[in-house]
């Protein structure tokens, strides 16, 4: 929780200071043709409303748009200074901001389109251990936090198509809703589970965000829970599930809920000849993971970075052991999957809204 701290902190301090020079031009600017400075300065307190409007109506998406502004405005002006360097000519500070203000446009209207455009992305995987088929599909779904990008409906349809891709198993590794998803949505989403036939089932871990942070929904977790197993979902809790003599599902409980069971202790029961794939929300465990001798760890969370470079620093501070996508140490492969939608933010400019189809191959 203190990395997050430090990066609010970091924000807000970026804001002020970015407010304070966007001010002082604002003021130059006007004061060029008003001459009044009262009057100046008025106008360019006024000019700010546009900004407290988009902060009331989503602070969130509002201070993501102007953290890339700030950032993209920077780098332009670096970007300037070399050219003035090397060709001994000097651009007029408004071409350099209008220059930035273009490519900030362009990069969030991107970032709009991948966070709404979903993708699949696709994974095969040699094992040496028999999984008793030629082909063993596994679609996974993450960070779906129902209400942001995509409502109950809009989910369900999703379903649909993911029901065409013929899964074995279809696997929810976390943060299916958030503290804001409404009840109605809550249950059309979850009724789009209906829409999917597997020939092994569908299975379910809880997020940090399913069981609500802040106690403002108008339903309960037992209604969730209810709600998922009347649609044919198998809801994981530290415990596992043989889904065929071959293959077995470990599913974990979230790295916030105290005193989970660790890895080792989740599989000492576990015939390890056995194709073993664990589910685990959040990839900060992948040690413990490894040398507990899975084969497949799948997680989400990170929403894939979600914003350059957020997920970068995620890293280097030590929340996550990965970000996105594939890596195997010793025999264990770890897969992040970057999320089907978005937690409150509905720009990816690190990365893609997608889900995940997984095909196992048994090698000769």
């Amino acid at each position: 929780m203190w990395i997050y701290l430090l990066l609010l902190i970091i924000v807000f301090i970026l804001l002020i200071s970015f407010s304070i020079s966007l001010f002082k031009i604002s003021y130059k600017t006007i004061n060029k043709f008003v001459k009044n400075k009262k009057v100046a300065i008025l106008l360019s307190i006024l000019s700010f409303i546009p900004f407290g409007i988009g902060i009331a109506i989503d602070a969130v998406n509002a201070i993501v748009v102007n953290l890339h502004l700030i950032i993209i405005v920077f780098l332009t002006k670096l970007v300037f200074r070399i050219i003035e360097k090397i060709s001994k000519k000097h651009f007029n500070g408004y071409i350099c901001l209008g220059v930035g203000v273009v490519f900030t446009i362009a990069v969030m209207v991107r970032g709009y389109y991948l966070a709404y455009n979903v993708v699949e992305t696709d994974y095969t995987l040699m094992t040496s251990k028999n999984i008793g088929s030629d082909n063993f599909r596994i679609v996974q779904i993450s960070d779906s936090h129902i209400g942001t990008t995509m409502n109950g409906k809009k989910f369900s349809e999703y379903m649909e198509k993911i029901n065409e891709l013929n899964p074995d198993i279809l696997v929810i590794t976390g943060d299916f809703i958030d503290d804001n998803t409404s009840y109605e949505d809550m249950v059309n989403a979850a009724n789009g589970f209906g829409k999917v036939k597997t020939k092994y089932g569908i299975y379910f871990i809880f997020g940090n965000h399913d069981k609500g942070y802040y106690n403002n929904r108008s339903y309960t977790e037992v209604d969730i829970r209810n709600t998922l197993t009347s649609n044919g979902v198998r809801i994981l809790e530290d415990n596992f599930a043989d889904i065929t003599d071959k293959i077995v599902l470990i599913g974990r409980q979230d790295a916030e809920v105290e005193n989970r069971a660790s890895a080792q202790d989740l599989i000492k029961d576990i015939d390890k000849n056995k194709y073993l794939i664990m589910l685990d929300h959040q990839p900060n465990d992948y040690d413990n993971e490894k040398d507990s001798g899975v084969d497949l760890v799948l997680s989400g969370h990170t929403h894939g970075g979600q914003l350059i470079p957020l997920g970068q620093l995620g890293v280097m501070l030590g929340a996550n052991d990965k970000i996105y996508g594939i890596e195997t140490m010793d025999k264990t492969t770890f897969i992040v999957n970057s999320g089907i939608s978005d937690w409150a933010m509905k720009f990816k400019t690190g990365t893609v809204s997608e889900y995940g189809v997984i095909d196992l191959k048994q090698s000769n």
